[in-house]
């Protein structure tokens, strides 16, 4: 047993040094938000003297400015460089970090709030970008698993600082924590400035060699932009309807336990904690022999039957006692974490292989648009169909999924033709 668990354990460790400098980034930068996300409520209401409804008001401006910003920002990587823009980014989220303590009333709260979304679009769209442009190719999906466990770890690393200083239930301390969020956020940025250079992929000699003359060579690198990719904008549309997987873990769920169940409510803290546990480490098992679109469709397949049995079990749970509601709910809540843990390691393969080598910044301001679009309305749709439609919204529900992963092949295969028509690998150093 002890050498079992050594190896679960040693599976989360990155393989390869750049890998574990990533992993190191995104556990400080998880670790950072995670600290200010946990008492943000407090802090926003308390602090900033703020409703709960003009947070939710503030925090939808803010999501309509990040839609339409996302494009440009990844437009302004391929031109400005992965890690430059991830760099910049990140020093000026920390920056800005430090001007909440000095917050007050709605108008810098909906001011800071859109900064935020700009400068946190810019260093994503960076960082995103980075990482496919730095790491072979074979080696892009397993990285972002170890990605993916190490950010799930600083959220709950965060989470244990931020409930510490609740603990204290100082306002002044409260009024101030965004200041370690801004210390986190500096020393992850200057890791960041020392990571390596990227040289994107090499393009075979003898498909180089078959071009005429450099005019000719010129004329082939020039591929249709993201915004004609139709393939891809349905990739991205359609895993982001897969993805509202999110809204059913962290909206519909809790909502369902504590106003349809006789499920204690304490329960959900089991829910958010399984959740976080089994991201944490079974990321590297989900993602093992992702290597082709054939095998990220077949994990979208998976992610949808996760998702159709969590909405399924939970259903069934509102005519049932304390006991076994509890048990089903965590149940439902199991799987569809397995929802997402299916559809992370198939979207990690559609970006390796579906995005243009020389457009990745783009591809990356396109993908999330169209993401956003497949997913934006999910908190109000679900909620209501869950909350008022009963057995009849939970199947509706899932049938959406089920449309989702239906249309998620089709567009797969299309963008794989135009990879195949379009797409020409230069050996191309990043400037950043």
């Amino acid at each position: 047993m002890p050498s079992r668990l050594g190896r679960v354990v040693g599976r989360l460790i990155p393989p390869t040094p750049l890998s574990r400098r990533l992993a190191v980034q995104s556990l400080l930068f998880s670790t950072g938000a995670g600290t200010f996300n946990t008492g943000s409520a407090v802090f926003f209401t308390q602090v900033v003297g703020l409703s709960a409804a003009k947070v939710g008001l503030g925090m939808t401006i803010a999501g309509v400015v990040s839609f339409f910003v996302a494009y440009p920002a990844g437009k302004m990587v391929d031109r400005i460089g992965t890690k430059r823009m991830w760099a910049a980014g990140t020093i000026a989220g920390a920056a800005l970090f430090a001007g909440w303590p000095w917050m007050h009333g709605f108008t810098q709260y909906v001011a800071m709030s859109i900064a935020f979304e700009i400068v946190n679009n810019i260093g994503y769209a960076g960082y995103q970008a980075y990482v496919l442009s730095v790491l072979p190719e074979k080696e892009r999906v397993e990285t972002q698993a170890h990605l993916y466990s190490a950010l799930n770890l600083g959220f709950t690393l965060g989470a244990i600082i931020g409930g510490i200083a609740l603990a204290f239930d100082s306002l002044t301390l409260i009024r101030w924590l965004p200041l370690l969020t801004t210390a986190i956020g500096f020393v992850n940025a200057s890791r960041i400035i020392r990571l390596p250079n990227p040289v994107r992929e090499v393009a075979p000699e003898p498909a180089l060699a078959e071009l005429g003359d450099a005019d000719q060579r010129a004329t082939a690198t020039q591929t249709p932009g993201a915004l004609r990719n139709r393939g891809w904008l349905g990739v991205s549309f359609f895993t982001g309807i897969l993805w509202t997987n999110q809204t059913l873990l962290n909206v519909v769920i809790p909502l369902w336990l504590v106003q349809r169940t006789h499920a204690p409510h304490w329960i959900l803290a089991w829910l958010f904690g399984t959740n976080t546990v089994l991201c944490i480490f079974l990321p590297q098992f989900t993602s093992k022999g992702v290597n082709t679109i054939t095998d990220a469709l077949r994990r979208a397949r998976w992610s949808t039957g996760f998702f159709v049995a969590s909405c399924l079990i939970t259903m069934a749970t509102h005519s049932v006692a304390a006991f076994w509601a509890a048990l089903l709910v965590w149940l439902g809540h199991v799987t569809v974490t397995g929802a997402e843990l299916a559809i992370g390691s198939g979207s990690w393969a559609f970006q390796a292989k579906l995005m243009d080598p020389g457009r990745r910044g783009e591809y990356g301001g396109a993908q999330e648009v169209a993401k956003t679009l497949g997913q934006w309305w999910a908190p109000a749709a679900y909620t209501w169909l869950a909350m008022t439609q009963g057995d009849i919204g939970w199947m509706v529900i899932a049938l959406i999924a089920v449309v989702g992963t239906l249309g998620l092949h089709p567009s797969a295969r299309a963008a794989e033709r135009f990879a195949a028509r379009h797409f020409t690998r230069l050996d191309v150093v990043d400037v950043a």
